[in-house]
Formats: C-alpha cells, sequence, structure tokens
C-alpha cells in the first residue's frame, strides 16, 4: 500500500510513520505543514528510506493536495495533522477551527476528487482514516461524585466538547462521517484517550515534568491534580491505527485506550518515583511539585472502553503504564539533544534555513 499521512511530522503521526516503514513493506507519503509541533527530527531513522517521502504541505491548501493525490495515487489516508493542545485552544482558538475544521474539509474534497477518479476496485479497496480524540465525548463521572461501577467512554457516547480544541474535532468528526453517508467516501474513525511516549512535544503533561524535574524546575499540577486520564503509549496507539486502516470496516467508529486510568498528581508522582532511582539527586523530585490555578473548563475524568478493538481486531496494548513511562523517561533522558533542540527552538530555525 501507499498511504498519505497528514501530520506524520508530529508526535502521534511520526509514530505512526515509524511503525509503517519499520514492520511492514508499505510506503508513506508523509505531508506536514511544519507547525511549531513538527519535527522532522522524530523521523531521521526512516528519513532516508525509499519508501518515505515527505511533502511540506498545509492540508488547507487545496492546490497543493490535489498534487500530492495526483502524483502519488495513494491507496489510503491517516489524517492526523491537527492543533492539539488545550491550553492553546483556549488563547488562540483561531488555529483550531482553521487547522482542525478548514483543514479537515479542504482534505475531505481532495480526497473525494481524487478517488471519484479511481477504479471501481481501487475505490472500493480505499480508506479515509480520521484520526481523533476522546475529548469530543466531555468528561465522565469522577470517583468523588459517584459510587459504584464508573462508566466508560464507549463508540456510542453522545459528543459533549469542552474546550476550543474538542470542539474543533468534534466538527471535523462529523465531516467526515457526513462525507461518507453523502458522498460514500469509504471513511473510517478512531478516537483515543492521552497519549505518551518518545518524541513528545515538551508543552504536555508527562515531556513538560520529566525535563522541569531535570533542571530543577517546579513541576505545575492543575487545581487538586485529581483529574482522571486514560494513559495510551504511543506506539501501541501507532499499532492500533495501523491494524484500523488495514482492516477496519468502512463506516465504524474504534475507540482506542490503554486500560490505565490515572489522576495526574498520580502520573506526576510515579515520574519522580522513576527519576529518582535512574538520576538520584539530593532530594526527591516530588519536592518540586506546585498546584497551580485550574484552567477553565477542564473536563475531570476520561476513561475509554476499548473492547470493540479487542473483539473485532485483536489489537490489545503491549505496554502497561509502568512499562512504558520508564521506557518514556529513559528516551528523555537518551535524547537530551533533541529535548534542547526542541526548548530552544533549534529544529524549527534549522528547518527554515535560519
Amino acid at each position: 500500500m501507499k498511504i498519505l499521512v497528514t501530520g506524520g511530522a508530529g508526535f502521534i503521526g511520526s509514530a505512526v510513520v515509524r511503525h509503517i516503514i519499520n514492520n511492514t513493506q508499505d510506503s508513506v507519503i508523509n505531508v506536514d505543514k511544519l507547525t511549531y509541533a513538527g519535527n522532522l527530527e522524530s523521523l531521521v531513522n526512516v528519513e532516508k528510506n525509499e519508501r518515505y517521502i515527505f511533502e511540506q504541505v498545509d492540508i488547507c491548501d487545496r492546490a497543493e493536495l490535489d498534487r500530492v493525490f495526483a502524483h502519488y495515487q495513494p491507496d489510503a489516508v491517516m489524517h492526523l495533522a491537527a492543533e492539539s493542545h488545550v491550553d492553546r485552544s483556549i488563547t488562540g482558538p483561531s488555529d483550531f477551527i482553521q487547522t482542525n475544521i478548514v483543514g479537515t474539509y479542504t482534505l475531505l474534497e481532495s480526497t473525494r476528487e481524487y478517488w471519484n477518479g479511481l477504479s471501481e476496485q481501487s475505490k472500493k479497496a480505499f480508506r479515509f482514516h480520521h484520526i481523533s480524540t476522546d475529548e469530543v465525548y466531555g468528561d465522565l463521572p469522577h470517583p468523588d461524585e459517584q459510587d459504584g461501577e464508573l462508566p466508560l467512554f464507549t463508540e456510542n457516547t453522545s459528543y459533549a466538547p469542552s474546550s476550543p480544541y474538542s470542539a474543533s474535532k468534534a466538527a471535523s468528526d462529523h465531516l467526515v462521517r457526513a462525507w461518507l453517508r453523502t458522498y460514500g467516501l469509504p471513511t473510517v474513525v478512531t478516537n483515543c484517550s492521552n497519549n505518551y511516549g518518545p518524541n513528545h512535544f515538551p508543552e504536555k503533561l508527562i515531556p513538560l515534568v520529566i525535563l522541569n524535574a531535570l533542571e530543577g524546575k517546579p513541576l505545575p499540577i492543575y487545581g487538586k491534580g485529581d483529574q482522571i486520564r486514560d494513559w495510551l503509549f504511543v506506539e501501541d496507539h501507532a499499532r492500533a491505527l495501523y491494524k484500523v486502516v488495514t482492516s477496519g470496516n468502512v463506516g465504524e467508529t474504534y475507540n482506542i485506550g490503554g486500560h490505565n486510568e490515572k489522576q495526574n498528581l498520580e502520573v506526576v508522582q510515579t515520574i519522580c518515583t522513576i527519576l529518582d532511582v535512574l538520576v538520584p539527586k539530593d532530594t526527591p523530585y516530588s519536592k518540586q511539585i506546585t498546584y497551580v490555578t485550574d484552567r477553565p473548563g477542564h473536563d475531570r475524568r476520561y476513561a475509554i472502553d476499548a473492547t470493540k478493538m479487542s473483539d473485532e481486531l485483536n489489537w490489545q496494548p503491549e505496554e502497561t503504564f509502568e512499562t512504558g513511562l520508564r521506557k518514556t523517561i529513559e528516551w528523555y533522558l537518551a535524547n537530551q539533544e533533541w529535548c534542547q533542540h526542541v526548548q530552544d527552538g533549534t529544529y524549527q530555525r534549522e528547518r527554515l534555513g535560519i
């Protein structure tokens, strides 16, 4: 197969590209605008592979998308390009509307025109895989709000997004399903829980805490730190996404989770405990934990029921939270140059020729 991956220089996208190149015989056309979160240094081990191609293209640029489709003739699209940081969406929502909604619309229309020109056999085999988030569902009851068994997000959970980010992703999900219903474009949607792992941009919780801890900086916790998230190791997610694009059924939604519900404070404390062993110092890293004002509209709990992925596509996460987190911390300790380039902007200056 030839798979067009949008956002392939981002955190999850680069993991998908690496997985495809390193574990299959498929080819990848990586389409990425290279915004602040796009980092080609995350792809250095595959960039010289003859099955890998990079195109610096904005998914809002219809003419460039049409050129890419016509030139490379992909068999599938995996759409990961998105603005994804909730805090940034609160202070500057316009970029999220443009990329996540207008960009998805533009990509759908370019894909549809290309798909309409395929043979009937190729049209039937084609897939447009839209990668989304569990945040479109809003939040779930918290243990301190409800006794007994707590509900999980399923593929049938109603949408109730809380932030400009999750609202823009919800809109893009609806667009993808509408293009299936109205135009027959063979689409499939996945909604995932919080990802973590190597190459994660340092503004997100886990890499931020790791790097701040090593630098002796405060480890900021929103509110009481009792917000619950389901954590999914990014390489497990990449395996799941490839399984969906190659074996998933048209029109279906698949929820992908790690079966790891953790409070944010527990996540930070676990990182500190691992660092105490790997990089010991005079005082425990947990002494650097500080509490800051909670962000507006902060969802209290996410948790995914990934039964459908297990039952229908025979996928299960391979990493526990403990093993995945230790691998993640060890990666950051071994890749300080990558971290430094992201933190000081070197990776951006290099790509811009500055």
